[in-house]
């Protein structure tokens, strides 16, 4: 099923349930099963793209998110997800958040796309660049900042969510946007690392000041 305009009434309906019952990611992953790994992978990634570190829950996601791209890599008909990721259950009003984000990037999406580049959305070469970008994105996402870096998680989501764009409406130069991203986390993820490092340097090569002061 190709037509994602098929989609928007079953995001609806994932909320009108949502409302009369908790929604677990397993039950609405169920709704969303014939819209295959590019959707799916949007759904997981919407809750954890937030200006803060969102905890444990972004390892599992991140991770999650690495599975799925690896199962593409090996033609994997259907996706496989942890239990300990289904059985998580946002609220109504996370669903209608999540389920409005993806109604407004499937309207925008198709203003904003075209059919260009084909080579990078081709069966083949797509498929690897999506598995691929899903295991890199999945896994800079996972990596456990605790509380110290803000948008750790939001700019390899937004490879994701480029990379499930490109695929969506076949548009090549959206891969190269979400490419941008990969790169861009890296380059920020690595600013910090080595800014810790700076610090601790910094750090130690004061303490034996620091330690005398107390001591007098």
């Amino acid at each position: 099923m190709k037509d994602y305009k098929n989609l928007i009434p079953i995001l609806k309906k994932i909320v009108q349930l949502s409302k009369k019952q908790p929604m677990p990611i397993e039950k609405a992953l169920a709704e969303l099963d014939h819209f295959g790994f590019s959707l799916i992978a949007l759904i997981l990634v919407l809750p954890f793209m937030q200006p803060f570190p969102v905890g444990p829950l972004s390892v599992i996601g991140g991770l999650t998110i690495a599975a799925l791209g690896l199962q593409l890599l090996k033609k994997k008909a259907f996706p496989t997800l942890p239990k300990r990721l289904l059985v998580i259950t946002p609220s109504s009003k996370s669903w209608v958040w999540i389920t409005n984000v993806c109604i407004f990037i499937i309207y925008w999406s198709k203003k904003i796309t075209k059919n260009r580049l084909n080579w990078f959305v081709s069966d083949g070469i797509g498929l690897r660049f999506e598995g691929g970008i899903f295991i890199l994105g999945g896994l800079l996402m996972a990596i456990p900042f605790a509380m110290l870096l803000p948008l750790n998680n939001f700019f390899p989501g937004l490879a994701i969510l480029f990379i499930t764009i490109a695929q969506f409406e076949k548009d090549g130069f959206f891969v190269l946007v979400a490419i941008f991203w990969l790169f861009f986390t890296i380059i920020y993820f690595s600013l910090f690392m080595y800014g810790l490092y700076y610090l601790g340097a910094e750090g130690m090569q004061h303490l034996p000041d620091w330690l005398s002061g107390f001591n007098q």
